[in-house]
């Protein structure tokens, strides 16, 4: 499973022209399963994610996490950051985990972060989402869990 977080001070998602989902201060997530991913590796990296200490203190050094600015998620499915780019220029997505599995998890980690105490806003697995966000640092991280292990 990986996870592109993003640190922002807004962001929303829209399907067909409507607003399905938006935040204010907290991370927009764009995750992707792949094939064998499980709900561990989705419980390892949420709680990764929701601890990280990446907004800025009183003293302006990054110091605190979601938790303690009370941060929001938006999550967005994004099974292209599985895309495979070594041969030729047509990136594969071989390693992309099947879409009903990968659905299964994407809302897996949806509840899971909801479950932790965090407001949780998502677009539409599958659907063609236009992402607008207020992108703050720019602050972006990318977390992979492959088997519980976090890198």
């Amino acid at each position: 499973m990986k996870i592109v977080l993003q640190r922002v001070s807004s962001a929303s998602v829209a399907v067909n022209g409507e607003i399905c989902g938006k935040i204010g201060n907290g991370y927009l997530v764009l995750l992707g399963a792949g094939q064998g991913d499980t709900e561990q590796d989705c419980r390892k990296l949420a709680d990764k994610m929701i601890n990280l200490r990446i907004f800025s203190d009183e003293n302006d050094k990054i110091n605190l996490s979601l938790n303690d600015v009370g941060g929001e998620l938006l999550v967005v499915s994004q099974f292209t950051l599985y895309a495979d780019c070594h041969k030729g220029n047509r990136p594969n997505f071989i390693r992309a985990g099947r879409p009903d599995e990968a659905e299964r998890l994407y809302n897996y980690f949806i509840e899971y972060c909801r479950n932790s105490g965090k407001h949780v806003e998502s677009g539409v697995f599958g659907a063609d989402m236009k992402v607008e966000l207020v992108n703050d640092g720019p602050f972006t991280i990318v977390l992979n869990c492959e088997n519980g292990i976090i890198s």
